[in-house]
C-alpha cells in the first residue's frame, strides 16, 4: 500500500482540481424557473429562451437578419449579434461585468456606459447565453413574505433588431420542491451498494466500483453538455467519475494478468472511490431544488447522485480498513 501514496495523493490532487471550474458561476440548481413570456413586437428568427432553470438567457438569431443587440443594464451597447453569425461582446460595457456572476460583482474603472464600443468575438454560431440580472430573483436568500408558485421576479431585456426597438418580457416563478421519493431510493440503493461492497471478495469490489463510476459518469457527462459552453459547466460533472472508471476498469480488465495493476490494486480501488464519493459530495446540493440544470429527468439525476455518494463512502470505507489485510 506505501507504493500507492504517491497514486493515492495524485488522485486527491485531481479531485481537487477537478472542482476548480466550479468556482466560475456555471448554472447550478434552483428552485426558480424563469419563463419568456413575451417578445414585442414579434419578430421572426429571435428566438429567445432562458437555460438552466433561471440561470442564463439564451439567444439564436436566424440567418437573414441584419445586426441584432443587446441593450445593457445602463442603456449601452452590451452585445450585439452580426449577420454573418458572429457574436461580440462590449468590454466597456459594465453589463459585461455585472454578468460574469449571478448575482454581480464589482465594476473595474474601464467600464463605462458612455465610452465607444470596444468589440471582442465571444461566439460565431448565431447564439450566445448570459446571465441577465432582470430574468431572476437578485437574492441567494428566498424573496421574504412569498413561497412556492408565486412570482420572484419581472423584467425586460431590450434588443435593437436591425434598429427596431424589441422587448423581451421574462417572468420567474418559485417552484414548489420535489418529490424526495427519487433520493430517498437513491440513498436505499447506495446502502445496497455499500453492504455489498464489504461482503464480496477482492476481485469483485472493482467491479462494484466501475458501476458506480459509468452511471455517475453518464450523469455527469449529460449534465456538462446540456448546457453551452460559454456557461462553463464545472469538469467535475464528468471528470471524477470518468477518472474513477478509468482507475476501477484497469483493475477489473487486467485483473491479476498485468503485474504492475495487481500491485496497485488496492490503491487503484481507491482513488476510484474516492474521486466517485468526492463527486456525490459535490452532487449533494443538487438533491434538493426544484430545477437542476441537465438534459436528463431530474429524478434520474437525483437518484443516481444519491446512490453514488452512499455506494462510493461504503466502497472507500472497505478499502480503507481492509488494506492493512492486504485486499490486493
Amino acid at each position: 500500500m506505501k507504493r500507492g501514496v504517491p497514486a493515492v495523493l495524485a488522485g486527491l490532487l485531481w479531485a481537487l482540481l477537478s472542482v476548480a471550474p466550479a468556482l466560475a458561476d456555471p448554472p447550478g440548481p434552483t428552485d426558480y424557473l424563469s419563463e419568456v413570456v413575451q417578445i414585442y413586437p414579434p419578430m421572426p428568427g429571435i428566438e429567445v429562451e432562458v437555460i438552466g432553470g433561471d440561470s442564463f438567457v439564451k439567444l439564436r438569431v436566424a440567418e437573414g437578419i441584419g445586426v441584432v443587440e443587446v441593450v445593457g443594464y445602463q442603456g449601452e451597447p452590451y452585445l450585439r449579434f452580426l449577420a454573418d453569425g458572429t457574436v461580440e461582446e462590449n468590454q466597456r460595457s459594465p453589463s459585461k461585468y455585472l454578468n460574469e456572476e449571478r448575482y454581480g460583482r464589482t465594476v473595474p474603472p474601464e467600464a463605462d456606459a458612455a465610452a465607444d464600443p470596444e468589440w471582442r468575438v465571444v461566439a460565431s454560431d448565431r447564439a450566445y447565453a448570459w446571465h441577465d440580472h432582470r430574468t431572476h430573483w437578485m437574492n441567494p436568500l428566498p424573496p421574504p413574505g412569498l413561497g412556492p408558485g408565486d412570482r420572484v421576479a419581472e423584467g425586460v431585456v431590450p434588443l435593437l433588431v436591425d434598429g427596431v426597438a424589441v422587448d423581451v418580457t421574462v417572468v420567474s416563478v418559485w417552484q414548489r420542491p420535489p418529490a424526495r421519493i427519487a433520493v430517498i431510493a437513491g440513498f436505499l440503493t447506495g446502502l445496497v451498494v455499500a453492504v455489498t461492497a464489504w461482503v464480496v471478495d477482492r476481485n469483485r469490489l472493482g467491479t462494484i466500483v466501475l458501476s458506480l463510476a459509468a452511471a455517475a459518469s453518464s450523469v455527469g457527462i449529460v449534465a456538462y453538455l446540456s448546457v453551452p459552453a460559454e456557461t462553463a459547466p464545472p469538469w467535475s460533472l464528468w471528470a471524477l467519475p470518468v477518472t474513477a472508471a478509468l482507475c476501477a476498469g484497469l483493475v477489473v480488465v487486467s485483473g491479476d494478468w498485468v503485474e504492475f495493476v495487481a500491485r496497485q490494486r488496492t490503491t487503484l480501488v481507491l482513488i476510484g472511490a474516492l474521486e466517485l464519493a468526492a463527486w456525490g459530495v459535490i452532487h449533494w446540493s443538487w438533491l434538493w431544488p426544484a430545477i437542476l440544470p441537465t438534459a436528463l429527468p431530474n429524478w434520474l439525476d437525483r437518484f443516481v447522485a444519491a446512490a453514488v455518494l452512499i455506494g462510493a463512502l461504503g466502497a472507500t470505507a472497505r478499502v480503507v480498513t481492509t488494506a492493512s489485510g492486504r485486499l490486493r
